[in-house]
């Protein structure tokens, strides 16, 4: 007779980035999204390293989200240039949830050029980490 498996408790840990990750954080991450989501329908925020580092240049750029598992070469690109201007990076979401939350299969940065919205996503991660 097989055992079924323990149902896992809502706020158990799983690991991410290094991290551990509870129900509450899981739903902040489905908020930021969401947000994110809508900011790129509404023209609030551009998708994709060539379009956030373009916006970073014009210095229009308030808070980019960076997938945890983006390409070397992604990251290489675009790092350099948000720390540079002074963009708060955003990470530890993969690309494809990333990608599935503004219509494309996968994508390695969202970049927020709205002043509002970056704040709201900023505090919405700020009391997901207990900052």
């Amino acid at each position: 007779m097989a055992t079924r498996p323990t149902p896992r408790h809502p706020r158990a840990a799983r690991p991410l980035d290094g991290e551990f990750v509870t129900a509450e954080r899981d739903a902040a991450w489905k908020k930021v999204l969401g947000l994110a989501g809508l900011g790129v329908r509404g023209r609030l925020a551009v998708v994709g390293v060539e379009r956030v580092r373009e916006a970073a240049a014009k210095g229009t750029l308030k808070l980019a989200i960076v997938a945890r598992d983006a390409s070397r070469n992604s990251l290489n690109k675009i790092v350099p240039l948000l720390e540079a201007k002074r963009v708060r990076i955003v990470d530890g979401i993969g690309a494809v949830p990333l990608g599935a939350a503004v219509g494309r299969d996968a994508t390695a940065v969202i970049g927020i050029v709205d002043a509002q919205l970056a704040k709201g996503i900023r505090g919405i991660v700020d009391s997901a980490r207990g900052v």
